[in-house]
């Protein structure tokens, strides 16, 4: 598996908890941590953002996805509303989540609890080149459901 460095710093208020980490061997996201000061409550229906109280400076080439804990969404109907975010390369603020709940039951975020997970990927910037026609293929227009 290949590795990226890549530069992190807490906010003062975040100190006390643990910096993103892989939870297993093969995972490929690393938890992100709620650095909430009190307690948030997430209605059902509602949408809050949720800081982790850490900033990076992701290489250039590269983006970080924010994406849901799959035991959150399962157990709790709690989501990342814009999933996966994304940060891109040359943004500098605080990492933020936005959570949904989508059950039927409030659900309480701690401080120190595990939100969501980030995910680093490759990025390619596209240069167009705008043609006439592009090159047909055996789907060709066949859309949402086309195979059944």
């Amino acid at each position: 598996m290949q590795k990226l460095k890549v530069k992190i710093k807490k906010a003062n208020e975040a100190r006390d908890l643990p910096l993103p980490c892989y939870m297993s061997e093969g995972a490929s996201g690393m938890d992100l941590y709620a650095a909430v000061s009190e307690s948030v409550e997430i209605l059902p229906g509602e949408i809050k953002l949720i800081p982790t109280g850490i900033y990076l400076s992701i290489p250039e080439g590269f983006e970080a996805q924010v994406r849901p804990r799959s035991g959150l969404a399962l157990k709790h109907g709690i989501m990342v509303v814009n999933s996966p975010g994304t940060i891109d390369a040359d943004y500098r603020g605080e990492i933020k989540v936005i959570l949904a709940n989508i059950s039927q039951t409030s659900y309480t975020i701690n401080r120190g609890d595990r939100i969501a997970q980030i995910v680093f990927q490759a990025v390619f910037q596209v240069n167009w080149e705008e043609v006439v026609q592009i090159e047909e293929t055996v789907r060709g227009e066949g859309g949402f459901g086309h195979t059944g």
